[in-house]
């Protein structure tokens, strides 16, 4: 598949490395320019292009980006998308670490997510956002095996939440359904899912447990 990353940072890249070794055409952009992408590039076989390039043409595209960062991406930025582009967000809201206050989330109720789709005028399905960068790289593991990881996968569009589920297979991780994306606080930062190395049926009893509560070190 063509797939855009919008953003080069530690899911980013590691993405970048995987989908490309897989035979993926990977558009890859970060906030400084292509040409700081070099390295990453000539490592890949990736292409490096502008953030408003990277979703030309792509039936995937991951923003991959600090929240606070999403308002500052170009409108339009999905304009050139194939039909039925899947967008993965693998964000998370760190107000006090990064982000600042965003009164929608606080405030208003919304989900990290929801506040992504706004912002992007487009279905996001909620993925990676709880997964460490380095075991994109070093867990993977084929189809049954007993000690494959699961990953939460949250979003209202069925049939791109499939194509996104189909990617993680590829890549070599099981998936839970985690529902929709007002359902999506189950796999936010301090829940039980999250960063948890573990099997189909530990991540949806985790999901289960998560409490809708913002937890105190998340709010602002």
């Amino acid at each position: 598949m063509k797939i855009g990353i919008i953003g080069a940072g530690n899911i980013g890249g590691n993405l970048t490395r995987r989908l490309t070794a897989l035979g993926h055409d990977v558009s890859v952009a970060n906030s400084r320019g292509p040409e700081t992408l070099k390295d990453l590039a000539q490592e890949t076989g990736a292409t490096p292009v502008r953030a408003e390039d990277a979703a030309e043409g792509a039936e995937v595209v991951v923003v991959t980006v600090p929240l606070k960062a999403v308002p500052g991406l170009s409108a339009g930025l999905l304009d050139g998308a194939a039909e039925g582009v899947a967008v993965i967000d693998t964000n998370n809201y760190y107000p006090k670490q990064r982000d600042g206050r965003i009164d929608a989330i606080e405030d208003g109720g919304l989900t990290e997510s929801r506040w992504v789709e706004q912002h992007l005028g487009h279905p996001v399905i909620k993925a990676f956002n709880g997964t460490y960068a380095q075991d994109i790289l070093d867990r993977p593991l084929p189809a049954g095996h007993p000690d494959r990881m699961a990953l939460p996968v949250a979003g209202d569009d069925e049939a791109a939440k499939a194509k996104v589920r189909a990617l993680i297979d590829e890549l070599g991780f099981d998936t839970v359904d985690a529902g929709g994306i007002d359902d999506s606080w189950r796999q936010q930062p301090d829940t039980p899912v999250y960063g948890l190395r573990a099997g189909v049926d530990a991540v949806q009893k985790a999901l289960r447990e998560a409490s809708p509560q913002r937890p105190a070190d998340f709010r602002y």
